[in-house]
């Protein structure tokens, strides 16, 4: 989902719920606002705000901890195709045709992932390309070394090459359990359940107003900035694309 449309519609919430409250306070008998009311709303209220800044750092925290994970092994992804690359060179000019689908590959990954003209990235499930994983398996497997430096290539190759395969099949399957759904939803509704109970003890006039504003602002950055980091690839805050460009500015050589 758009963090630039929810993030919005988050603010709205906030400051609406706010707003309706100041708006309703001067509907309400006098009872209802009382000393003993005000009490009792403001415990209910401090039991929520609690529940709501709990949920807000979990929902952080696991979205943080997604984001930098996946930076990690796109880093380590990198690594893994420089070295492939070097171990193919290592072995010797038989390789030059492994080489460059090694390259066409990665090229193909970054364009796909951080197109040029700046359209949608595309994530793909590594399985549905698995006949270039394949074909380059089974190129690998057709070389036939004869020295020891070429048997310790080939062995280093398939190894590094096995690696990068179960680390992208590992990234992908990570990014379908960035963030709770059901825990962004509740803490949406307590948060506005909180502005709605602090409008109900607030008069209108500008200084709250502005409070109520920067308030809602604060919790709508929080809810874009978890939006934006369970999805890497995507948005404002996507991954840099630097740590794949390296490596394939190092295996264009």
């Amino acid at each position: 989902m758009n963090s630039l449309v929810i993030a919005p519609v988050v603010f709205m919430c906030c400051f609406g719920a706010a707003l309706a409250g100041m708006a309703l306070r001067v509907w309400l008998p006098d009872r209802h606002v009382d000393t003993d009311s005000r009490e009792v709303m403001k415990l209910v209220l401090g039991l929520i705000a609690t529940m709501a800044a709990l949920v807000l750092g979990l929902l952080i925290a696991s979205a943080k901890s997604s984001y930098d994970t996946q930076e990690t092994e796109l880093q380590q992804v990198s690594v893994n195709i420089v070295q492939i690359d070097e171990m193919l060179a290592l072995y010797g000019p038989q390789t030059r045709e492994i080489r460059k689908m090694l390259n066409v590959a990665v090229t193909d990954a970054h364009e796909r992932i951080w197109p040029t003209n700046h359209g949608t990235p595309e994530i793909t499930n590594p399985a549905d390309r698995q006949a270039i994983t394949n074909a380059f398996y089974e190129k690998l497997h057709e070389l036939t070394p004869t020295t020891p430096a070429q048997h310790y290539a080939l062995n280093a190759a398939l190894q590094l090459a096995s690696t990068l395969g179960h680390t992208r099949i590992l990234m992908f399957e990570q990014l379908g359990g960035a963030i709770s759904w059901p825990l962004l939803t509740i803490l949406i509704f307590w948060v506005t359940v909180l502005f709605l109970g602090f409008g109900l003890f607030a008069r209108f006039h500008l200084t709250i107003t502005v409070a109520f504003v920067v308030g809602a602002l604060s919790v709508a950055s929080a809810i874009f900035l978890i939006l934006e980091m369970s999805r890497p690839y995507e948005g404002v805050m996507r991954i840099s694309d630097a740590p794949l460009r390296n490596a394939l500015n190092a295996i264009d050589r």
